[in-house]
Order: structure tokens, then sequence, then C-alpha cells
């Protein structure tokens, strides 16, 4: 079924709809909520909450892509209840320090507050397209998925250091980026 479909499903309040985008995107939702939280059953409750959160949402919305949508949706859940979970106990885990790593490209501020989100996003995207297709995706792997250096060694056939070094030299070609846009790191 399209995405256009499934969006009128949406607007016509048919509970049906639960089932039919759970079954065309469950997956692609589990490995994002997995990959920022790490525990099957905190991602399996936030999931469920994105699922509410686009019946919530759509209408108004209409959302050009129910994919990304879901992601962003998805991310925005799972990193607020990391937050929450985070706040009990403080660690080194993958994706707090994805984070940190970010953070360093944006002079200490967190970057959604250093630039408004178009900006960053628009800034963001610039910097990607113009990435070789293997730093392209070990980067967004890592940034937008939160997947950890070792998952994304072994999808690219690297070993874990090479992966760090390419992480490493990419954020660095960021900060570069970010300062030609203008922006104080």
């Amino acid at each position: 079924m399209e995405d256009s479909e499934l969006i009128t499903l949406y607007e016509q309040r048919d509970e049906s709809v639960f089932e039919l985008v759970s079954q065309k995107y469950g997956k692609y939702a589990h490995f994002i909520a997995d990959n920022i939280l790490g525990d099957t059953r905190d991602s399996e409750e936030c999931v469920d909450d994105a699922y509410l959160a686009l019946w919530n949402s759509i209408p108004p919305h209409r959302p050009e892509s129910l994919k990304a949508y879901l992601a962003r949706l998805t991310r925005n859940i799972a990193f607020d209840a990391l937050r929450k979970i985070s706040a009990a106990k403080r660690g080194g885990d993958s994706v707090s320090q994805a984070l940190d790593e970010l953070t360093e490209c944006a002079g200490g501020t967190p970057p959604e507050e250093e630039l408004d989100a178009k900006q960053l996003r628009e800034l963001i995207n610039g910097f990607a397209a113009s990435l070789e297709k293997k730093q392209r995706i070990a980067f967004v792997k890592r940034y937008w998925y939160m997947c950890p250096p070792k998952q994304i060694a072994e999808d690219l056939g690297m070993s874990v250091n090479a992966v760090n070094v390419m992480l490493h030299r990419t954020r660095e070609q960021l900060k570069v980026f970010i300062r030609k846009a203008g922006y104080d790191v």
C-alpha cells in the first residue's frame, strides 16, 4: 500500500492503518528505536508511542513521506525516553557518545540549540551530500540511526578502528563546513 493511501486512512480515522503501517515500517521504526534505546521493551513502547503520534498528527499534517515522518517521530520519542532513562544513570553508552561527538563540532553547544532546526537540517544535508558514498553511509548510520561503530564496521566490511578514524575525519570536515557557513565553532 502506498503512503498516500495510508495517510488517507489516517485522515478517515480508520484504525486498520495501525496494522498496515506496522507491517510496512515496523522493522524500520524498531531499528531506529533499538539503536537509540538499546532495550527491546523500551523500543517497543517508543514505536507504539510513535504510531499514536502519527494518529494524533494526521490530520492536520499530511507528510510527503510517511516513512521519514515516522522515523522523525520515533527518533524524537526515543531521545525523550533516553533523556528520562539517563537522568537517573549517566553512562558512556553509544548514543551519548555519538551526540557528544557531534556537539564537539558546534563549539560545546548542542547543534539544535546553536542553529535553528531548519538551518541545521539544510547544513547537515548539504554536508552529507558532499561526502563520498562510504563516508556518507557511515556518517548517517552513526549520527541518524545511532549505530555503534562496531555495527557500521560490520556493515561496511571495515575494521572498527578504520570506522572510528573515518568518523573522526568526517567530524573535522563538518567543523570546517560549519565554519564556512558562517557559524562560530
